[in-house]
């Protein structure tokens, strides 16, 4: 799964919660001021060079559908920022975020009754 740049991870966000959509669609859910149209139609075709998205042709335009779960990109975004900055380590990963204080005790609690959960399937 190729990396994608930040403009291409936003266009996904918004198709994925879009669902089919044409380039249109996705320029409807920037903020003002607005991208131009084909600045967004770049970064889609762009998204489907690399195989995110499928393009069904309408007339003299298409509809793009994602390929690629938002679950998925997340699972293996997250695996690669485990890998690159916490020696591979989730563990790690979750104690750097203790001690820079941007999770709380109760969201660590929240995290053991979870992985306590799992375990007990």
């Amino acid at each position: 799964m190729e990396k994608l740049t930040y403009q291409e991870e936003e266009a996904m966000r918004f198709i994925w919660n879009l669902g089919p959509c044409f380039v249109k669609d996705v320029v409807g859910c920037y903020a003002e001021p607005k991208p131009p149209y084909t600045t967004v139609a770049s970064i889609i075709n762009n998204l489907k060079r690399k195989g995110y998205l499928q393009a069904e042709r309408f007339g003299n335009t298409y509809r793009y559908t994602p390929l690629v779960a938002q679950e998925e990109y997340t699972s293996k975004s997250v695996g690669n920022i485990v890998r690159n900055y916490f020696a591979n380590s989730y563990k790690e990963m979750v104690s750097f975020f203790a001690k820079e204080q941007k999770i709380s005790k109760e969201d660590l609690n929240e995290i053991i009754n979870l992985i306590e959960k799992r375990e007990d399937k």
